[in-house]
C-alpha cells in the first residue's frame, strides 16, 4: 500500500465516516476477523442478530408489530433461524403500501433511497445509519481482498442519479482526496467513449468499478480502436448491478489485462456477496441471510435454484425481512480454497425478467435465446423482450443489415425454443440504448417473473 493510500483508508476515511456518524471502520475490523469463522460460530453470530432484529421490529415497527399478532409469532419462541420461515415474505408492493408503517418508530436520521425502477417502477424506501455502515464496511472488506483499499485511484463507470445528481462541492472535493473519477455509463457516445479512454490512460487507476455491460463496451470500444489499455497496471475490475456474462469476463480481463471481481447486491437488498481472488462468491452472512425459494415460497436446499430471499440483520430502522430480490440464483455447500468460512453463492442466474417461458410453460434462462443472436458476426448489439406466450420481439444492430436468410434462421431458432407458434418480430434499429440507470439488459419478459417467483 502506498503512502498516500495507507493516509486515506487509515486517517482521512474514518475521519469522514466517524464525521457521518457510521461505525463503518469498527464493523470492518470485525469482518475482517468474522470472515474466518467456521460455519458454526456464523450461524450462532446470525441467530443472535436475527432475534435482536425481530425484538426491535415486533416492539417498535407498526407493520411488523401487527404482523407478528396476526400470525401469533412471538420472538421468545424462536429457537433457530429457520423460525424466521413463519414469517412472511416482503416485497415492492408490501413496501410501497406500507412504507410509514415499516419505520420503527424510534429510529433517527433516516434517509430517503430509491431503486432505478428498470424493471418496473421505482421504490422508495428508508435506510438508517446502521445499515449504511455495515453496507459500507462490507464493500470496504471485499475491496481489500483483492489488494486494493479506499483511497487507490479508481474509476468508476456508473449510472444512477443518486451518485450523478449529488456532485456537489464537498462530493467533488472527497472524491478528489480519495482519488475517484465517476464516468456517467448511460452516455457511451463515440466521443464520450475517447474521452473515458483518455481518462482511464491519463489516471491509471488501480481498480475499475462499474456495470459489467459498461466495462465491457467501453473495453471493445478500446480493441476496435487499436488503443493498448493492458500496459497500465489495473489490479482489478469490479462489476455488479447486473448479470455479469462469462463473455464480458474475457473482454475485461483481455482488454484491460485484470482480474474481475464480480459483486451481488442492491441499495434495497444491501451488500450480499462478493467474489474473492480463489473464484469464491462469499455472501456477507454477518448481515445478511440468505434463503432460495421456490415458486410456492418453499425454501429449497444448496443446489437448487430459485428466488433469492434476503434478511438484512442491520435494518432495524426499515427492516427488510425476508425480503424478495427478484433475483434466480443457488447456494452452494463447498467450502472457498481462500480459507474463509463465509457461505458460497454457487451462481446468479439473473433477474426472474431474465428468464422466458415457451408456449408450452417450460422456463429457460435468456441464454437460450441469446447464444442464436451472439454468434452472428452481422450482429453488433441486440435486445429480446418477450411480451407475451404468443409474441417476442427482437431489437437487433447490424452495420450492413440483416439478410433474408438471417432472420429466418434468427426466426426459426427463437421458434425452436419458444414454440412453432409464437410469432418473433425482428426490427432492426440504429443503436439500443440503456435503462435510464445505466444498465443494459439483454432480455426482458413481461411473463416470466409470474410464473417463477413464489406466490
Amino acid at each position: 500500500m502506498g503512502l498516500y493510500t495507507s493516509l486515506i483508508s487509515s486517517v482521512l476515511f474514518p475521519l469522514h465516516e466517524r464525521f457521518k456518524k457510521h461505525d463503518s471502520v469498527k464493523v470492518c475490523k470485525e469482518m475482517e476477523s468474522s470472515q474466518w469463522w467456521d460455519e458454526r460460530q456464523l450461524k450462532e453470530l446470525q441467530f443472535s442478530k436475527l432475534c435482536q432484529l425481530l425484538k426491535h421490529t415486533q416492539t417498535h415497527v407498526p407493520y411488523y408489530r401487527k404482523l407478528f399478532e396476526e400470525i401469533g409469532f412471538k420472538v421468545e419462541n424462536m429457537r433457530s433461524i429457520t423460525d424466521l420461515r413463519r414469517i412472511p415474505f416482503l416485497d415492492k408492493s408490501k413496501i410501497r403500501a406500507n412504507t410509514e408503517a415499516l419505520k420503527s418508530e424510534i429510529a433517527q436520521d433516516l434517509a430517503s433511497f430509491n431503486t432505478s425502477g428498470s424493471s418496473g417502477e421505482p421504490l422508495i424506501f428508508y435506510i438508517g445509519k446502521k445499515r449504511v455502515s455495515h453496507d459500507v464496511a462490507a464493500k470496504w472488506r471485499a475491496t481489500r481482498w483483492w489488494g486494493v483499499d479506499i483511497g487507490d485511484p479508481e474509476i468508476v463507470v456508473w449510472g444512477s442519479p443518486i451518485e450523478l445528481d449529488v456532485q456537489d462541492n464537498i462530493r467533488i472535493l472527497r472524491d478528489r482526496l480519495f482519488r475517484t473519477k465517476l464516468l456517467p455509463a448511460f452516455e457511451m457516445s463515440e466521443q464520450k467513449l475517447d474521452g473515458f479512454l483518455e481518462e482511464i490512460r491519463t489516471m491509471r487507476p488501480k481498480m475499475l468499478f462499474g456495470y459489467p455491460s459498461a466495462l465491457s463496451h467501453i473495453a471493445r470500444y478500446a480493441d476496435t480502436r487499436k488503443q493498448d489499455m493492458s500496459n497500465l497496471d489495473i489490479r482489478v475490475a469490479f462489476v455488479t448491478s447486473e448479470r455479469l456474462y462469462d463473455e464480458q469476463r474475457l473482454q475485461i480481463n483481455r482488454t484491460f489485462n485484470c482480474p474481475v471481481a464480480n459483486g451481488y447486491g442492491g441499495r434495497d437488498s444491501g451488500f450480499i456477496a462478493h467474489e474473492c481472488p480463489e473464484g469464491g462468491m462469499h455472501l456477507t452472512a454477518e448481515d445478511i441471510i440468505v434463503e432460495i425459494v421456490n415458486p410456492n415460497g418453499i425454501s429449497l436446499p444448496p443446489g437448487e435454484s430459485g428466488e433469492i430471499v434476503v434478511t438484512h440483520l442491520a435494518t432495524e430502522d426499515f427492516p427488510f425481512i425476508r425480503y424478495r430480490t427478484g433475483d434466480i440464483g443457488v447456494l452452494d455447500t463447498n467450502i472457498c480454497n481462500c480459507g474463509r468460512g463465509l457461505p458460497l453463492l454457487q451462481e446468479i442466474q439473473g433477474r426472474s425478467t431474465d428468464f422466458l417461458v415457451a408456449q408450452d410453460g417450460t422456463i429457460m434462462h435468456g441464454l437460450a435465446l441469446i447464444y442464436i443472436l451472439r454468434d452472428l458476426p452481422q450482429v453488433s448489439a441486440f435486445k429480446i423482450i418477450q411480451e407475451s406466450l404468443s409474441l417476442t420481439h427482437v431489437y437487433v444492430v447490424s452495420e450492413n443489415g440483416l439478410s433474408p436468410k438471417i432472420v429466418k434462421d434468427i426466426k426459426l431458432g427463437f421458434k425452436d425454443r419458444l414454440g412453432h407458434e409464437v410469432k418473433i418480430t425482428i426490427h432492426e434499429v440504429a443503436e439500443i440504448p440503456a435503462e435510464k440507470s445505466g444498465k443494459f439488459r439483454y432480455v426482458v419478459s413481461m411473463i416470466a417473473s409470474s410464473m417463477i417467483a413464489p406466490n
